[in-house]
């Protein structure tokens, strides 16, 4: 059984976590005894920084979509028992709160599902060309994943 990639989006708008996990429980038929979501959220501080981050941008590489798809792809073959994979980024301006990166996996069992869903948020984030540019309430700003 071969996972059924039912979403890669690198999406202007706001996305929802339960949208994704809705798409891949619809996408199992069923099959599914297990659905795993992740959101990563745009939080009001970063460990680093003294002032809190206000806002902050997403940029990416013209190259983003392809790669993500290509990822997605990759890792959703590594494990088995997986029934179907939604995978969104947010590029843009985003708000404190704003989900800025959803993964759903449905799965056979809930092993594999939590199991795909921490190896799709590790690759994503490691290969993805996005790079984050946070605001401060400093005044100051700073770009994270640009070398």
């Amino acid at each position: 059984m071969s996972a059924r990639v039912v979403l890669t989006s690198l999406a202007t708008e706001p996305i929802e976590l339960s949208s994704h996990e809705q798409l891949v429980a619809d996408a199992a038929g069923g099959a599914a005894g297990a659905v795993v979501g992740f959101a990563g959220a745009v939080r009001n501080h970063d460990g680093d920084h003294p002032s809190a981050v206000t806002k902050l941008s997403y940029s990416s590489h013209p190259s983003a979509p392809t790669v993500l798809a290509a990822v997605v792809d990759e890792v959703t073959r590594t494990v088995d028992g997986v029934r179907a994979v939604a995978v969104s980024h947010r590029v843009g301006d985003l708000d404190i709160g704003d989900v800025a990166f959803a993964v759903a996996v449905a799965a056979d069992h809930r092993a594999p599902a939590f199991e795909l869903c921490a190896r799709l948020v590790d690759e994503v984030k490691a290969r993805l060309p996005v790079w984050k540019h946070q605001l401060f309430a400093d005044g100051s700003d700073e770009w994270v994943g640009s070398a």
